[in-house]
């Protein structure tokens, strides 16, 4: 019988038209905008769930809300890695 923590679980998440890149690229603009340094802000809020750490400039802050935490690290992963 095999134990169920020796297999690998497969993780896939549907990103609708890059849709989390366009939200990241929004909130990044909008953060610079007002003087923060968006990279900084965008891993707290990642880290945290808190969205007082990105701006209500340009509704930055609903926007970010509209995706989960895991998609938008799925997204710079990907980014990252792709480079």
């Amino acid at each position: 019988m095999a134990n169920q923590n020796d297999e690998t679980m497969r993780f896939h998440f549907e990103n609708e038209d890059n849709k989390a890149r366009d939200i990241l690229k929004s909130v990044y603009d909008a953060l610079s905008e007002k003087g923060y340094n968006p990279i900084n802000q965008i891993v707290g809020y990642i880290l945290s769930g808190d969205p007082t750490y990105i701006t209500s400039h340009k509704n930055a802050r609903n926007l970010i809300r509209k995706i989960e935490r895991d998609e938008l690290v799925e997204e710079l992963v990907k980014n990252y890695l792709e480079k």
